[in-house]
């Protein structure tokens, strides 16, 4: 008995076609198993630090909520992105610009009632990043000055925009 017969098979009995897409599915199934693909963790790459702005958190609590030390999630263009350090958080006052008797101008504090359970802050987040020359690279997504991040803990979930990258 031959190897390969006239009509192209086996031993009589297998498609050399058949053969050749059963090793081929094999390989792919191989290949996803045993090379994984790039995960979109802050776990590789560089030391940064990234200041975010947060405008009108409405929480009664907000100190309670954002704690130094404690782990972020990090959700880029709907994507998870994943997990930082809240390194710094800075409450920044909210004021009013007043006019005064002499023409110029005065920031005071806001008195408006309505106004005391919104509050704006300044976060700094400490993670690693993948270095490219357009900068930072958070999960695949482009971390740059201006680029909403939402920002996700366990009993959380808003809103921030990046004001400033340092390495």
């Amino acid at each position: 008995m031959a190897i390969l017969d006239s009509q192209g098979r086996l031993f009589g009995k297998f498609s050399i076609l058949d053969v050749g897409a059963a090793l081929i599915i094999l390989m792919v199934i191989g290949g996803i198993f045993l090379l994984p693909g790039k995960t979109s963790s802050f776990a590789q790459g560089t030391p940064i630090e990234v200041d975010v702005l947060v405008r009108g958190l409405s929480s009664a609590t907000p100190k309670e909520l954002l704690k130094e030390g404690q782990r972020i999630n990090v959700i880029i263009r709907n994507e998870p992105s994943g997990s930082v350090d809240l390194k710094k958080v800075e409450f920044l006052s909210r004021t009013v610009a007043v006019s005064q008797p002499d023409g110029s101008v005065k920031a005071l504090p806001d008195p408006r009632p309505e106004m005391a359970f919104s509050n704006d802050l300044r976060l700094t987040l400490a993670g690693n990043a993948k270095m490219t020359e357009d900068g930072p690279v958070f999960g695949n997504k482009k971390v740059k000055v201006g680029t909403s991040l939402e920002l996700e803990g366990p009993e959380y979930n808003f809103n921030s925009t990046v004001i400033a990258i340092r390495k």
